[in-house]
C-alpha cells in the first residue's frame, strides 16, 4: 500500500515537473517511502517513549540518526507489525539504556574509534542498503547516499566523543552502531531480506 501511494505521488510530481528524469524520480520515490512509512511508526514510538518517561531522549535519538538512517538504508521486516515493534525498540531501548552507564573518557574514545572503523567498512561494503521493494539502482544516487552516510556517521561520532553529557554520548554511539549493523549482510540474511541492487543486477546499478 505504501509503495503504491508513494509511486502515485511521484508520478503526480513528475506530471507537474516534467523536467524530473528517472534518476531524480527514483530519489523522490525513495524519500517518500521513507517519510510515509515512518510516520505511523514514529507516533507509536513516541507514545511508548512518553509512557516510559524518555520522550525527549527518544525524540533526540530519532532526530540524531535521521540523516544517517535515511542515507544508509537498512533492513526491512516483512510485516508492518514487525517494523513497528523493531522501530519502537530501537528508539526506546537505546535512550533508556544510555541513561544507565557512563564510560571513562579514555574508554569512550576507544569505543568511538572502534565503532567508527566498523562503520566505515560497513558503509563501504553495503551502503546504501536497499531492498527488493525499494531498489536504488542509479550509480550516481548510490554514490551520493554513500557519501552522505560517511559524513553523517562521522559527525555523529565526533559529537559523541567531545560532548560531556554521558547519556547523549551513549545515545549517539549506540544509535550509530546499531543503525550500521542494520545494513549488514548478516542482518539481511537474518531478516530474509535481499539487497535490491544485487537482485536486479550490477548492470542496472551501472546506469547513469
Amino acid at each position: 500500500m505504501i509503495e503504491k501511494i508513494c509511486m502515485f505521488l511521484t508520478n503526480q510530481i513528475r506530471k507537474e515537473m516534467p523536467e524530473i528524469d528517472d534518476e531524480k524520480a527514483e530519489v523522490i520515490n525513495y524519500g517518500l517511502q521513507n517519510i510515509v512509512g515512518e510516520i505511523p511508526k514514529v507516533f507509536i514510538m513516541l507514545g511508548v517513549a512518553y509512557l516510559l518517561r524518555i520522550f525527549y531522549l527518544a525524540l533526540f535519538t530519532f532526530l540524531a540518526i535521521f540523516l544517517y538512517k535515511g542515507a544508509s538504508g537498512g533492513v526491512h521486516l516483512k510485516t508492518h507489525l514487525g517494523c513497528i515493534i523493531v522501530t519502537t525498540l530501537f528508539y526506546c531501548v537505546i535512550p533508556f539504556v544510555a541513561q544507565l552507564f557512563s564510560m571513562p573518557e579514555v574508554m569512550k574514545y576507544i569505543v568511538v574509534a572502534m565503532v567508527w572503523i566498523f562503520g566505515m567498512i560497513m558503509i563501504k561494503l553495503y551502503a546504501p542498503a536497499d531492498t527488493e521493494d525499494v531498489p536504488i539502482l542509479q550509480k550516481k544516487v548510490r554514490r551520493k547516499k554513500q557519501i552522505v552516510s560517511y559524513i553523517t556517521f562521522t559527525i555523529g561520532l565526533i559529537v559523541a566523543a567531545v560532548i560531556k553529557d554521558s547519556t547523549i554520548a551513549n545515545i549517539l554511539i549506540l544509535a550509530n552502531f546499531f543503525q550500521t549493523v542494520s545494513i549488514t549482510k548478516f542482518v539481511y540474511r537474518l531478516a530474509k531480506n535481499k539487497y535490491g541492487y544485487e537482485v536486479y543486477g550490477n548492470a542496472s546499478a551501472e546506469t547513469v
